[in-house]
């Protein structure tokens, strides 16, 4: 048990780099530039570097959480006890977070991109730009820059589950009942910031890479905070 549980764990981080590396690829990388160069070459990236490189995004994140998700059943099980504890605390915040951005790749980021790909195929072709696409790539852009700067504190928080043993205090109802209201509350409002993004309007600090990093920590501080006030 003690090997197959490493293997799935070995198995989770191997998908989580692919994902998450590719994610700073897009974010950090590919965007910034397409913001620079000429449009006959972003378009030729958009037919044929873009696809393959969101196929093993979109597979990295689908395998990250399929095997997160059996490791954490099979060892919660293990331990016969299936109360919360620090570490299952510390892995669901960072899990939660994790299910997010699968969701946002798999139903946001993907089925607007292929709209992306799809213009960039047929206007190479000679046909007529779809009006769709622009805010295709706004809707995409958002969730993935959202993604992003969920990154931030779910890793701390995945990695705090087992390094991190000062984290929180003694776990009650109510402090547990008080963790998920800020949690809720912080993450919520930072996926419908992604979510309600139209074409055109300003999602400041989405709109750019310092921004989204710097978003990133301030969410990772405001939920440190946040659950050291429920669990002191």
């Amino acid at each position: 048990m003690d090997a197959f549980l490493m293997l799935l764990r070995w198995l989770h981080f191997l998908f989580g780099i692919t994902w998450i590396g590719l994610l700073y690829y897009f974010n950090l990388v590919q965007t910034p530039f397409f913001a620079e160069t000429e449009a006959p070459v972003r378009s030729g990236a958009i037919q044929k570097l873009v696809p393959r490189a969101l196929w093993w995004f979109r597979w990295g994140a689908m395998g990250t959480v399929i095997v997160g998700l059996l490791y954490l059943l099979i060892y919660w099980q293990a331990l016969l006890n299936l109360s919360f504890t620090p570490w299952t605390v510390a892995i669901f915040t960072g899990g939660i977070m994790g299910l997010i951005m699968w969701a946002n790749v798999w139903f946001v980021i993907w089925p607007n991109q292929k709209i992306i790909i799809a213009n960039a195929i047929a206007t190479a072709g000679g046909a007529a730009a779809n009006p769709a696409a622009a805010p295709a790539g706004r809707r995409a852009g958002l969730a993935s820059r959202t993604n992003t700067l969920f990154s931030i504190p779910m890793l701390f928080f995945m990695g705090a589950a087992s390094h991190y043993a000062g984290l929180m205090g003694p776990i009650t109802s109510g402090g547990l009942v008080l963790w998920l209201i800020i949690d809720g509350i912080i993450i919520i409002a930072i996926e419908l910031n992604a979510l309600m993004g139209t074409q055109g309007a300003t999602k400041k600090p989405l709109d750019s890479v310092s921004g989204v990093i710097t978003a990133g920590f301030v969410a990772w501080a405001l939920l440190v905070i946040g659950i050291k006030i429920a669990m002191p």
